[in-house]
């Protein structure tokens, strides 16, 4: 990617980006798998294959406010399960990203935006029937944990796209909501940086892309100290709503690019 297109950007397009940082650090400790909008914003101002190099540091910051405040709640046999399926999607997702364009990738982005708003649609109409955690460790809940696995490995290299399938695999396999938030915080933080020499050695992150990082990371902090307040008052059905709505919009938006 030629960075330098990261320094073409308006005031209007960094105040856009600005609040997409927030939502991060909102969806890391409030409701995982919100910053597909960030997702669809980034993509929108930056560079498609550009973007998801600029968002990981921006992800990482999150991640590190999450960990710290749910790190006791962490199920860490359910992320051993995980990692190995994980690191083959990342891999696939890594060798996809190699010779795909920035078109593909854009359509590839919106294209999974709008399948993690239908799995997300999906998770809302039979959370009421999940199983007990310990369903995890039959052999068709490990079968499920692969299979997730791959398909986050692969979204969250390709779009940093993987918290609306991790977050339906938390919650089928009957996680409530601060073991819920602990095993993601611990897990987006270490697949993500697992994913940060992937992204450098594609040319997605340098020395310019780190310094509109530098400058984004500092709203992700109020938007993770308002999401540890909102998470025991938040209406989280209607959220869902509203992100579930974003997220198609940002999607067809990236189709029609």
């Amino acid at each position: 990617m030629n960075t330098m297109t990261l320094w073409h950007i308006t005031h209007a397009e960094f105040a856009a980006l600005a609040c997409a940082a927030l939502l991060v650090g909102f969806s890391k400790t409030a409701v995982s798998g919100a910053n597909t909008v960030s997702l669809a914003v980034f993509a929108a101002v930056l560079p498609a294959r550009a973007s998801t190099g600029v968002l990981l540091p921006v992800l990482i910051a999150g991640d590190l406010l999450a960990v710290a405040t749910y790190r006791r709640y962490a199920h860490w046999p359910t992320l051993g399960r995980l990692f190995p399926a994980v690191a083959a999607g990342v891999v696939v997702g890594t060798l996809f990203l190699m010779w795909a364009d920035d078109g593909v990738v854009r359509t590839s982005i919106g294209a999974i935006l709008l399948l993690m708003a239908a799995i997300t649609v999906w998770r809302r109409r039979t959370e009421d029937t999940a199983p007990e955690p310990d369903a995890v460790t039959t052999r068709a809940g490990r079968v499920k944990a692969r299979s997730y696995g791959v398909l986050g490995g692969f979204t969250t290299m390709v779009a940093n796209a993987g918290g609306p399938v991790m977050s339906m695999y938390l919650l089928s396999a009957g996680f409530r909501k601060l073991g819920f938030l602990g095993t993601s915080a611990f897990f987006f933080l270490i697949v993500n940086v697992a994913k940060v020499p992937f992204s450098v050695g594609l040319g997605l992150i340098d020395g310019r892309s780190l310094l509109l990082d530098a400058a984004l990371v500092v709203f992700v902090v109020p938007g993770a100290l308002f999401g540890k307040w909102a998470v025991s008052r938040i209406n989280q059905r209607l959220f869902e709503q509203l992100v579930i709505a974003a997220t198609v919009v940002g999607g067809v938006q990236l189709l029609l690019r």
